[in-house]
């Protein structure tokens, strides 16, 4: 059964549909690229999903495992149109197209701030800084350096993250996004930007955080050479529309997709 799938999933502005009936499923442990040209919807659907925008129709379904009489079972829960902080604490976390640290903060910092969503205390407890709650923020301190630590930044936990390069801003941003323990992780084109070392050793790192962090990772990305190194299933768009779905072989050779991104002779 899938940990994630839209019904129907459909974002309409006014008059235009940015996205179209789209159907999606994302399995345990799969890495599923969602691809198409600029203004095909992929960011709509990123928003969708994660609660920044609430369908127009359809249904966002989450599939969550859970232990019931010794039986490992798979719970649904229906997060359409639920708050972004709702969705991230039953487990979907993502980051964005666009790299958003907060710049003036460490490295830990930027970690430490996304712990801060399991922390299980109140505004009192903070402010009079109660044993209990100096014990607490210890470990969350801890974890946050663990998780620095498995992601190889651990050795830059002080710097300012706008200093670091950009490659290492965007590990930064997905260590953070781990940070809020995702069964599910959103990457909004995580290679932009980088050159082809970078996005090589990117693609390397998202193969090892999924296989580390038992994670199932949806991407959109127009890096096609991490598309097709990486992905197992690929969904592509185009002006909000589903045109194909299928491996990184029968979307390299589907004559839709190639129409899509290299246009046709009349």
């Amino acid at each position: 059964m899938s940990l994630l799938r839209t019904e129907n999933m459909t974002m309409r502005f006014g008059g235009v549909v940015a996205v179209s009936d789209l159907n999606v499923h994302l399995d345990k442990n799969e890495i599923i690229g969602l691809i198409g040209p600029n203004g095909a919807g992929k960011t709509t659907a990123f928003n969708m999903i994660s609660g920044v925008y609430k369908p127009t129709v359809g249904k966002i379904i989450l599939g969550k495992e859970e232990v019931q009489g010794g039986q490992t079972v798979t719970v649904e829960k229906d997060i359409t149109g639920m708050k972004p902080s709702a969705i991230t604490k039953l487990g979907i976390a993502r980051t964005f197209q666009n790299i958003r640290l907060f710049k003036e903060l460490s490295v830990l910092e930027n970690v430490v701030i996304a712990n801060h969503l399991r922390l299980e205390s109140n505004w009192v407890s903070s402010v009079v800084r109660t044993p209990d709650y100096t014990k607490k923020e210890t470990a969350m301190y801890d974890k946050s350096m663990a998780l620095l630590e498995k992601v190889g930044l651990a050795e830059l936990k002080d710097e300012k993250s706008y200093s670091l390069p950009y490659g290492m801003q965007r590990r930064l941003e997905i260590a953070r996004a781990l940070a809020t323990k995702p069964h599910i992780l959103l990457l909004d084109e995580p290679a932009a930007g980088m050159n082809p070392q970078e996005s090589d050793e990117l693609m390397r790192f998202i193969g090892k955080i999924r296989d580390e962090f038992d994670l199932s990772i949806l991407m959109i990305e127009h890096h096609m050479q991490l598309v097709m190194g990486i992905c197992e299933r690929i969904y592509v768009l185009d002006y909000g529309i589903t045109i194909a779905e299928g491996n990184p072989y029968e979307i390299q050779n589907n004559p839709k997709v190639i129409e899509a991104y290299l246009g046709v002779d009349d």
